[in-house]
This record gives structure tokens, C-alpha cells and sequence, in this order.
């Protein structure tokens, strides 16, 4: 009987921190939820005055505060858009020496094929020169030939 005792009373206090943590808990969460809010609402002003709205309840520091805050912000946007357009640009060179390599290589390969597609071609021709001087003798020849063929022919 006197197990059963202790248990129920370490349970009875065990449950009653769980119902005392659960108020505290409860009152934590309710002033996390008001510091949440209020913040928000700052930033939702902020965010107003960054656009340009609401400003006419801000004092002249307060503008003052305002435009440096966006002079700084301007300053640190155009070094970022900066540093990007040099990127860009050294790609874009990196990227043109390539395609310049590239198309050198390109013409390279084409002068060699034209001088091969060239070289049967003067091959030819001087085939053709050599063939054709020897034309104009064979004719004559020819005729030699024929004339001997008819003198033979008349001695018969």
C-alpha cells in the first residue's frame, strides 16, 4: 500500500510542473507573439518608408538616416551589378578566344582540303598538257603514217 502512495504522489507532482510549466509556457508564448508582432510592424513601416511612403511623419534626422541607408544600399548594388557585367565580360572574352582558336582551326583544315582537291586537279592538267603535246605529233604522225601506208600500197 505504502508503493502505491508514493507513486500517486510522484505522479500528482510530476503532473502538477507539467500544468505549472504549461502556464509559464502559455504566458512565454504570449509575449513572443506581442515582440513578433511589434516587429513586424516595424518592418512593414520600414519597408513603407524604403518605397517612399509614409514619410511624412519623419523627422529631418530620421530622412537624414533614411537616405543615407539607401545611398548605402544604392553603393552596394551597383558594385554587385559591376563585379558581375566584369564577369560577364570575362567570359564572354574567354568564350571568343575559344571560338577564335576554333575557327582558325577550321580554316586551317580547309586550306589543306582545297590543296589536296587542287593537287589531283594540276595532276590532271599536267596529264592533260603532256597528253595534248603529244597530240599535235600524232596527227602528223599519222599522216606519215598514212602516206607511208599509200606509198606502200602504190609499189604494189
Amino acid at each position: 500500500m505504502e508503493r502505491i502512495l508514493e507513486r500517486y504522489d510522484r505522479y500528482s507532482t510530476a503532473e502538477r510542473q507539467l500544468v505549472a510549466t504549461d502556464t509559464i509556457s502559455q504566458g512565454s508564448w504570449t509575449l513572443e507573439h506581442a515582440k513578433l508582432k511589434a516587429r513586424i510592424e516595424v518592418l512593414q513601416r520600414n519597408q513603407k518608408h524604403y518605397m517612399g511612403e509614409d514619410l511624412d511623419s519623419l523627422s529631418l534626422k530620421e530622412l537624414q538616416n533614411l537616405e543615407s541607408q539607401l545611398d548605402s544600399a544604392l553603393k552596394n548594388l551597383r558594385s554587385r551589378k559591376n563585379q558581375m557585367m566584369f564577369e560577364s565580360i570575362s567570359q564572354l572574352q574567354k568564350r571568343d578566344k575559344v571560338l577564335q582558336e576554333q575557327n582558325n582551326i577550321l580554316s586551317k583544315k580547309v586550306k589543306s582540303k582545297e590543296k589536296e582537291v587542287a593537287q589531283p586537279h594540276t595532276q590532271e592538267q599536267q596529264n592533260q598538257e603532256s597528253s595534248s603535246s603529244v597530240l599535235p605529233i600524232l596527227p602528223r604522225a599519222n599522216k606519215m603514217i598514212y602516206s607511208l601506208m599509200l606509198e606502200s600500197t602504190s609499189y604494189n
